[in-house]
């Protein structure tokens, strides 16, 4: 019996390039302002992904002052920390952010209803 060239196709991962350029543009950090309904008519926002080296007590006390409103920063395990405020603050605070020069206007998203 003779050998007969056989071609064993391989596994073709049509996703391969996606996962191989990770640090691409798909990557890019955001600073994500959500909304969070708490009692009623209650609400929270809550900023998460801002950098490190920015002082959150200090952005929190700017926050706070403009927008007569209370805040918190609390520390989260998988999040990092989360800048809190009182009440649905998310266009005021990514207007506040853009005119601070903390962050640019394509990098922020805002969630919620």
């Amino acid at each position: 019996m003779s050998e007969v060239d056989v071609q064993i196709p391989t596994a073709f991962d049509p996703f391969a390039e996606a996962n191989a350029e990770d640090s691409g543009a798909g990557s890019k950090e955001y600073v994500h302002i959500r909304i969070q309904q708490r009692n009623g008519r209650k609400s929270l926002t809550t900023v998460q992904g801002l950098r490190k080296e920015f002082s959150y007590n200090k952005i929190l006390k700017d926050l706070k002052k403009e927008f007569c409103c209370n805040g918190t920063v609390v520390q989260d395990p998988e999040l990092g920390q989360v800048i809190q405020l009182q009440g649905d603050q998310r266009k005021n605070v990514s207007t506040f952010l853009v005119q601070a020069g903390i962050v640019k206007k394509e990098s922020i998203k805002i969630h919620g209803f």
